[in-house]
This record gives C-alpha cells, sequence and structure tokens, in this order.
C-alpha cells in the first residue's frame, strides 16, 4: 500500500477507535492527585518506641518515620499529615496534649480522603493500668494462677464498655463531620498476649498463667467496642486479630509484632516494633484498598 493510503487508513482507523471510546488517553490527561491522608491516633499509630524518630514530630510523641501511616501514605502514593502521639486519648482530638500540641482534629478539613487512627487503649487509663495490675500481682504469685482476674474480675472490661465505647463512637462521628468525603479506617490493636500462657514467656511477660487469656480478653472488648463503634458510624474497622496472631510479644523476636514488657528491642515496651507496624500497614492496605 502506498505510503499515503496507509496514513489515510490509520487516520479513518484512530477516528473510529475514538468514535467507541476505545482510543488511547490523550498524552495531555489529567492524572489524578494524590490522596490527602491524615494520620490520627496513639503510640500504636505513632509507633512509639521505634528508631529513627520523626524529625517533624514532637519530641514526647515518640513519632516513628517507619510508623503504619507513613508506610501506607509510600504505598498509596499519598500526601500523609501525620499528627498521631504517644500517650493520646480520645479526648486528645479536640484538646491539645501537650503544650504547643494541636488538637488532632485540628489537622482534618472538607479535602481529607483518607483517615486512619487508632484510639481508645489510653482512655481512663484503663489498659496501662491493667497491664500493670497483672504484672505486679504476676510476680507476687511466681506466675501461678489468675491474681489479676481474682481481684479485678470484670472491672476494665465494664470501663472500656461504659466509657471507652461511646467516647470511640463520638470521635469517628467528629471525624465525619469534619471530613465528610473521607474513608475513615479505625484499626483494631494487635494481640499483646497469646490465648493461653506459653512456656517460657512469664521471664518477658510476667503475667500468671491465669491472667494471660485474662488480658487477652480485655483486649478482644476493647477491639470488639472499636468495631462496632465503627460500624454504627459508617467506618471501616480494620481488623488486626487473624493477621497478628501467632506474632504477640511471647514469641521470639524475629516473629513477634509486639515488643515484650523485659529483654525487647523497643525503647518502649508493650509496644509494636517496626514489624508490627509493617503488618498493620499490610493489613490497613487490603482491607481499604485505595479509596
Amino acid at each position: 500500500m502506498p505510503a499515503q493510503h496507509r496514513t489515510a487508513a490509520a487516520a479513518v482507523a484512530a477516528a473510529s477507535l475514538a468514535a467507541l471510546g476505545l482510543g488511547a488517553a490523550p498524552a495531555t490527561a489529567d492524572t489524578a492527585a494524590p490522596l490527602s491522608y491524615v494520620a490520627l491516633g496513639d503510640s500504636y499509630s505513632a509507633g512509639s518506641g521505634v528508631l529513627p524518630l520523626d524529625p517533624g514530630a514532637p519530641l514526647l510523641c515518640a513519632r516513628t518515620s517507619k510508623n503504619y501511616p507513613h508506610l501506607l501514605a509510600a504505598s498509596l502514593g499519598a500526601t500523609l499529615k501525620d499528627v498521631t502521639c504517644g500517650g493520646a486519648q480520645t479526648k486528645h482530638f479536640i484538646e491539645s496534649q501537650y503544650p504547643g500540641v494541636a488538637p488532632q482534629f485540628d489537622a482534618l478539613s472538607a479535602d481529607t480522603d483518607l483517615v486512619t487512627l487508632t484510639i481508645g487503649g489510653n482512655d481512663n487509663s484503663t489498659f496501662i493500668n491493667a497491664i500493670l495490675a497483672c504484672g505486679s500481682a504476676g510476680v507476687l504469685t511466681g506466675g501461678q494462677g489468675s491474681p489479676c482476674k481474682d481481684v479485678h474480675g470484670n472491672t476494665f472490661k465494664d470501663q472500656v464498655e461504659t466509657k471507652t465505647y461511646p467516647a470511640i463512637r463520638t470521635a469517628l462521628n467528629q471525624i465525619k463531620a469534619r471530613s465528610p468525603k473521607a474513608k475513615v479506617a479505625i484499626l483494631g490493636y494487635p494481640w499483646i498476649t497469646p490465648a493461653k500462657a506459653v512456656p517460657g514467656c512469664f521471664l518477658k511477660m510476667p503475667i500468671a498463667q491465669g491472667d494471660v487469656p485474662y488480658l487477652r480478653d480485655l483486649q478482644a472488648t476493647l477491639n470488639g467496642v472499636a468495631e462496632r463503634a465503627a460500624a454504627e458510624s459508617g467506618a471501616t474497622f480494620v481488623d488486626m486479630a487473624a493477621a497478628s496472631d501467632a506474632h504477640d510479644a511471647c514469641r521470639p523476636a524475629d516473629q513477634r509484632w509486639i515488643e515484650p514488657v523485659l529483654f525487647g528491642t523497643n525503647f518502649v515496651p508493650v509496644h509494636p516494633n517496626a514489624a508490627g507496624e509493617a503488618g498493620m500497614a499490610a493489613r490497613t492496605a487490603e482491607v481499604i484498598g485505595r479509596p
């Protein structure tokens, strides 16, 4: 075929494809704008205890640049505004946690596309009080029995149900009001203790045998109220239970996601290590896809 005929045929074919909507996208087509991502929450979101520290974070927040929000933002190609802070409670969404540290909700806007958080573990100091109480009781009994459960019973769970649950639900509704188009994902906390006592763990986690499942049940309650609050507010719950199973603080260093009370590698014990933060990022990406 002569060159001029080939050129004419190509032009006709291109016009036909364009008419059918099958032609290649114009070279000048706009690419999708990066997601606007705001990370809220406490030390499990901040990655407190993992190095290196985030140079842009307040020192008291102990935030790392290897936390799950940074990893998730990189995988999504999102622009990240990370205001996570170790020790944060739900009240610190609307009030300053430390002098010079703005309320976390100040980072939200009507243009925010994605919000992630872990929250509730510090409310009422419930979980830290439980860890301290059960650890002290375990030491006194040499790891035998269930001294913490025997003394405290349902006290910690009742606090979670009556105080932490409504606080989380209110916070999620407030996020939706401030960022109505955003996908909001609240993560459950990865397992800290195994389902039952395992040999050799008492030296790292001095919890009595009968109190190991007691603490696990308390954590399940905390994650359960977060899941319930998410369902009631239109948020997404990122369930970490199956993903973090067999990665608790009693596992060997190369398997665990949570560092133990003693002989751990983080400078903040009973918190996720770098592998744990990576696991949280991977699970969150799996659940939310690309908002």
